[in-house]
């Protein structure tokens, strides 16, 4: 073995080690304090060994261009347990090169950054009942998510209500629910109860209710109370339409998973967040599309001003296409989804002003619906009130999706390989291509990547977390 490949394969034993250690105060954070550890936004949740290292690794870019030093990240985590933590979500990376950088003891450190969770361990709020009313791609997606969260984000799913397909059913859904074709398996066990309808999903019992009408169904029968319905059909998007969940018992409040209609609130998490009031009975979690784009242009808008622009979305295709040519209302979807690139209409450019309303009539778009069945991009064509350069611009987007209250929104990316492949499962509602951004003076385009199917979901679950009133603090705070 030459010297070189010796010092190489030391490294790595090192930095296994390392990750060894930290690996047990992850899971003994979470299960006892309900404290999620990330490394610059990157969950170390159900991480394997190699998992954290990739984190680490990946850390270069959003550290100065310094790979984590995960024993001193290990050190970290062990000082954690110590603190009596309350329910948070705590950025592991943020923490240990904050610490790396000044002179004061560990704890002493700690305690500072995370004030606002030391000495707060079980004094979370109540656990909120949730309902999934639609059981498609991002219901079975929401699903997987609060089953991974389950204990440590205060939302109990509790059942999914769908129409009955078939006499083995709830066996369908189970095995929807267990593997998915884009998504990979489900990182669990699934114990599926015929004869009580139920599924159980790492140890999470979810009822499985059969029903067509939402303003029928006696949730309290099942023991649910209280609960927030997540309507992921779509089939109502307006208040009156939506509405009807609340006559049925049990139920308190509804999130659409889709852009409202009418006078409904369209939250963008991160944007206009503060817009949702414990008042509110009816939201709506707006788009993929809108969630992707809205937190960047509100960055670029703020910092440069837009006049105006248009945004093209090159989106996967989506179940309401055909998969051969024909009927379908809409005009275009009727062709081959998976032969062809299908020009259609988009109100995501104008949907943004409803969570930005500085951007009103400002924008245009359009989208090509494209052969891929999940990740999309969106480009943002803008003319700039102060013209930049393309490496101020693409500093500054690097530096908010590291240190602003959108780091879990924006996400922030420049390396000449990606494909789209390579943001399935990103938990970030966009990720911003830094080398394809192009400036010239006051004219700037964007290029913006989006897992609409999970990136989007994870919108859902922290909209649904403000609603329930059991929004954990992000920490630590921002530079």
């Amino acid at each position: 073995m030459s010297e070189l490949t010796e010092k190489r394969l030391s490294e790595w034993n090192a930095k296994a080690e390392a990750a060894e250690q930290l690996l047990p105060a992850v899971g003994r954070l979470y299960r006892n304090n309900r404290v999620q550890l990330t490394i610059f936004g990157r969950t170390l949740q159900n991480k394997s060994v190699n998992g954290i290292i990739k984190a680490a690794r990946y850390a270069r870019h959003h550290n100065n261009g310094v790979e984590l030093d995960l024993s001193t990240a290990a050190e970290v985590a062990g000082v954690l347990e110590t603190l009596d933590l309350g329910e948070s979500t705590i950025d592991l990376g943020r923490l240990t090169s904050g610490f790396q950088a000044q002179s004061s003891s560990l704890e002493e450190y700690l305690r500072g950054e995370l004030a606002d969770a030391v000495g707060k361990a079980g004094k979370s709020p109540a656990p909120r009942d949730v309902v999934l009313y639609g059981f498609g791609r991002i219901g079975r997606l929401l699903a997987r998510i609060l089953v991974q969260q389950a204990g440590g984000n205060g939302l109990n799913l509790r059942a999914i209500v769908v129409r009955k397909g078939s006499d083995d059913d709830i066996i369908k859904r189970a095995s929807l629910l267990r593997r998915d074709s884009v998504h990979g398996k489900f990182d669990g066990n699934i114990v599926v109860d015929e004869e009580n309808s139920t599924i159980q999903a790492n140890g999470v019992l979810i009822n499985v209710i059969y029903s067509s009408d939402p303003a029928s169904v006696d949730y309290t029968a099942y023991g649910i109370n209280d609960a927030i319905i997540v309507d992921n059909t779509g089939v109502w998007r307006d208040e009156a339409g939506l509405n009807q969940h609340l006559k049925s018992k049990g139920v308190s409040k509804v999130i659409l998973t889709a852009p409202g209609k009418g006078d409904i609130k369209n939250i963008v998490y991160g944007v206009n967040t503060a817009d949702i009031e414990d008042s509110d009975t009816i939201l709506s979690a707006a788009s993929c599309t809108t969630n992707a784009i809205t937190p960047t242009l509100k960055v670029i808008n703020d910092s440069f001003g837009i006049r105006n622009g248009h945004v093209e979305t090159v989106h996967a295709f989506t179940n309401d296409q055909n998969l051969i040519d024909n009927f379908h209302k809409g005009a275009r979807r009727g062709r081959a989804a998976g032969l062809n690139m299908v020009l259609t209409e988009t109100g995501a450019a104008k949907a943004v002003a409803k969570a930005l309303p500085e951007l009103e009539g400002k924008l245009s778009g359009n989208a090509i619906r494209v052969p891929t069945p999940n990740v999309s991009m969106a480009i943002l064509n803008l003319n700039l009130d102060k013209a930049t350069t393309k490496d101020e611009l693409n500093t500054h987007l690097r530096d908010v999706s590291l240190d602003s209250p959108l780091r879990n929104q924006i996400d922030y990316i420049a390396s000449p390989e990606v494909v789209s492949t390579d943001f399935v499962g990103s938990h970030r509602a966009g990720i911003v291509d830094g080398l394809a951004t192009i400036v010239d003076g006051d004219r700037a385009v964007v290029y913006i990547w989006y897992d609409n199917e999970y990136g989007y979901s994870w919108q859902v679950v922290r909209c649904l977390a403000v609603m329930a009133g059991v929004q954990a603090p992000s920490l630590p705070g921002n530079d």
